[in-house]
């Protein structure tokens, strides 16, 4: 039997050196990808945020927010931003490695770290910040039928943005982008290890 995502997840950020973003002016925030199995396969853990939120109000996000000053880094803002909107202690959190920075359109340096949680798990979702809790496959995540790609033309530059459908849910934005990067690290290690098999 193969590696799980976590595990391959874990090796490939091991090996990588994390891009980081310049620029004056943006706010630090941080979010956390969690991976757990479920029924035979792997979710990645997102919500749909409520219209109570300051930032982002009623789209489909990581858990995660804006840097408290209390914070010592990124990582404990990460752990701490999914504990108070999913419910998930940081002690229960397998932290697995950090992702490349990105930034959003409303003006945030995001940090992006993976982890793992044991699962079945009680999420307690913040009834102000979380609308739904949503649980997205791996699989159908990289199946391509549930992807989309636009290409537009930005300052005389082509800007490439993703979108993935699930079910009824569409997740856009910074959060496709960075499931994108996930999704791309997963498929190369599972593709890797089918090759090896084989």
């Amino acid at each position: 039997m193969g590696q799980t995502p976590p595990k391959l997840l874990k090796q490939a950020l091991a090996k990588r050196v994390v891009e980081r973003v310049d620029g004056d002016g943006l706010m630090d925030s941080a979010v956390m990808i969690l991976l757990y199995p479920k029924e035979c396969e792997y979710c990645i853990l997102l919500n749909k945020r409520s219209e109570q939120v300051e930032h982002h109000k009623g789209e489909i996000s990581f858990p995660g927010g804006a840097k408290d000053p209390e914070d010592c880094d990124g990582l404990d803002t990460a752990l701490r931003e999914t504990e108070e909107e999913m419910g998930v202690k940081r002690d229960d959190v397998t932290v697995l490695g950090e992702m490349d920075e990105v930034v959003t359109r409303s003006g945030f340096r995001v940090q992006v770290f993976t982890g793992t949680i044991e699962y079945p798990y009680k999420f307690s979702p913040s009834a102000i910040e979380i609308a739904e809790v949503l649980e997205f496959p791996v699989p159908a995540l990289i199946d391509p039928a549930n992807r989309r790609t636009e290409t537009r033309w930005e300052n005389g530059q082509p800007v490439t943005s993703y979108s993935y459908a699930h079910q009824e849910h569409v997740v856009f934005g910074a959060t496709a982008r960075i499931l994108q990067s996930c999704i791309d690290i997963l498929d190369d290690r599972l593709e890797s290890e089918e090759r090896q098999v084989d």
